[in-house]
């Protein structure tokens, strides 16, 4: 938990509590009014507010009893130079989580905090298993039936009982960062924290400071001492996202804390210890970019000790509608909707479509269609041109108006088989590397097929 919000009609009430929470790590936004702040709390994630129980126009009971009626999650702690017992009472009754009194004590404060995300984190668990118990189908927030996860989950499995490092692999929008959370689920490491950093989405000129963290005096602007990821991550998993994106600098950096288990923060003059997990994932080549010099071999080599390849959206065609589903539902609830599925002719289209941008681009999909649409089944016209206007192999087999996801994959694989065997002049071996499959595997289907 990291965002906090100030709400309080004395600057310097919030000046002095910014300052301190803003010391501790805590991202701090402040606010003078109650009705500006119950604007900020219904269009920003804020995870927790501290709200001055005096103050003009609406006071802080009123406001809590708004924030609780729109159904807004932030945790609410009221703020009282009083000492009131009965305003504690109030504040209690109206849904907020926990009271204190100015002035404050920082280690008051910095406690009150600590319960607060602790509650949070608790709760978040709590959604997480009614999800789960929703749907038999969400194993780890990983959706799916197909046979291709069905072999990942399998592999996630024996990956997650082991500290080695894991290289997860695939095109972007394939899920791999919600396949690293997994990973950290299952694993021993659970109880600790999982930090998760996009190698590509920080400056190169801050990526080392971010990583290792400093010292004061370290650089012009560090008045003060900074954790890095690594230890925040201690205990845990890190997991680097867009691993290719690191420069080659940070590359041999992070080699030696793979290796040697330590790391030293900028401006620092000794090392320090960390125990945590990497978890690194990439969208692009490795290999061809350890072959173009632009990403270590050693380092490579240390990464893909366990490789998770995800397989694309394309290639599980049985989990697109159980996907859909899955975000009707969830799209019922954040539009407070109450959208029944998908029409036939809609399904064709969802299930034709080879989806470049994987799952991410079928949530957006499925959310633009939730919002267009105007009956009670998501129709053809609500999804995006690029979808209405599929064809190919899968259009051609849906042409059929067969409606079996079973039915439907042997047709497409058949197909598909025919083309890669054609195309290599009946060479299985070959046909068998077009088609990513094994040679046996091949062998099985052109039996299975009378090919």
């Amino acid at each position: 938990m990291k965002s906090v919000l100030i709400v309080d009609d004395e600057e310097s009430i919030r000046v002095s509590l910014k300052a301190m929470l803003a010391r501790n790590g805590y991202v701090v936004t402040i606010c003078d009014r109650a009705k500006d702040a119950l604007h900020l709390l219904q269009s920003e994630d804020i995870d927790v507010a501290f709200i001055d129980v005096k103050m003009p126009e609406m006071d802080g009971i009123e406001l809590t009893k708004q924030v609780v009626k729109n159904g807004i999650l932030t945790t609410i702690i009221i703020m009282s130079a009083y000492g009131s017992a009965d305003d504690a009472r109030k504040a209690m009754g109206a849904g907020a989580y926990d009271y204190i009194t100015k002035p404050f004590k920082p280690d008051e404060v910095i406690l009150t905090l600590t319960k607060a995300e602790e509650r949070e984190s608790l709760r978040r668990e709590n959604a997480s298993l009614k999800a789960y118990l929703d749907n038999r189908e969400n194993s780890y927030g990983i959706i799916y039936k197909s046979n291709p996860m069905a072999r990942v989950m399998q592999l996630l499995e024996k990956v997650a009982r082991v500290d080695s490092t894991v290289l997860i692999t695939g095109e972007s929008g394939t899920g791999k960062e919600l396949v690293a959370k997994a990973v950290h689920k299952i694993s021993k490491r659970s109880k600790k924290p999982l930090v998760a950093v996009n190698c590509g989405a920080i400056p190169h000129s801050l990526i080392e400071s971010e990583l290792f963290g400093y010292k004061k005096g370290a650089f012009t602007d560090a008045g003060s001492d900074k954790e890095g990821f690594f230890k925040q991550a201690d205990g845990g998993t890190l997991f680097l996202d867009e691993i290719g994106d690191l420069p080659l600098s940070l590359q041999v950096k992070l080699l030696r804390v793979l290796q040697e288990g330590t790391f030293r923060p900028l401006g620092a003059s000794t090392d320090e210890k960390v125990d945590v997990r990497i978890i690194a994932a990439t969208a692009i080549n490795l290999n061809m970019s350890v072959k173009a010099g632009d990403f270590r071999e050693d380092l490579f080599y240390r990464l893909n000790v366990l490789p998770v390849k995800l397989p694309p959206l394309r290639e599980r065609i049985e989990d697109i509608l159980l996907i859909c589903d899955h975000f009707i539902k969830t799209n019922n609830i954040k539009f407070a909707n109450k959208i029944k599925g998908l029409s036939k002719e809609a399904s064709k289209m969802l299930i034709s479509y080879q989806w470049p941008g994987n799952v991410r681009e079928l949530q957006n999909a499925m959310e633009r269609a939730h919002v267009l649409c105007d009956g009670e089944y998501i129709a053809k016209q609500d999804l995006p041109p690029q979808i209405a206007q599929s064809s190919g192999i899968i259009q051609s087999a849906l042409s059929q108006d067969e409606l079996s996801i079973k039915k439907t994959t042997r047709i497409i694989e058949e197909e598909l088989i025919r083309k890669a065997l054609a195309k290599t002049g009946g060479n299985r071996t070959k046909a068998s590397k077009l088609l990513e499959i094994s040679h046996r595997a091949l062998l099985y289907k052109i039996k299975e097929f009378n090919i």
